[in-house]
């Protein structure tokens, strides 16, 4: 029976322990890399290892944050894109307006336009000269123009 108890104890000797599995496994997934990458290695996802990526996360979350800050800049951008766009429109019409309004003015105040109101207002006094305007001279020499109604 000693011979057995003693077979019994060296197998529980050789069999590793929980822990000394688990360690195993946990070495084993993370194996060295070799210096090489090919093709296979690099398709095949094997450089996505968790040494790997826990050396590069700095990088990795560096080029996170620049991504958002592209895409947060490109939407800002878009947008007043859309409002430059929207005032240019506003722009336009009010040039247009101003622009139309400024004719009719130009058109009311011309001289026949004024005459013909003042023909169908009745209550005006302003009549139409009909001699023209002539020059004064003044004892300094000084032109003046005076319009005279008869």
């Amino acid at each position: 029976m000693e011979e057995k108890d003693k077979e019994i104890l060296e197998e529980k000797q050789e069999q590793p322990t929980l822990k000394e599995v688990m360690a195993e496994q946990a070495i084993e997934d993370e194996s060295p890399q070799s210096n090489s990458f090919t093709l296979r290695k690099i398709l095949g996802g094997d450089w996505l290892t968790a040494e790997y990526l826990r050396r590069q996360i700095g990088v990795i979350l560096l080029i996170a944050f620049f991504a958002i800050i592209y895409i947060s800049n490109r939407y800002s951008c878009q947008k007043d894109m859309l409002e430059i766009d929207r005032l240019n429109a506003e722009l336009t019409d009010a040039k247009y307006k101003a622009l139309s309004t400024a004719s009719e003015l130009t058109e009311k105040c011309r001289e026949s336009n004024v005459l013909d109101m003042l023909k169908h207002n009745k209550d005006s006094i302003l009549k139409i000269a009909k001699q023209p305007p002539f020059i004064i001279y003044t004892p300094e020499n000084k032109p003046e123009i005076i319009k005279t109604d008869e």
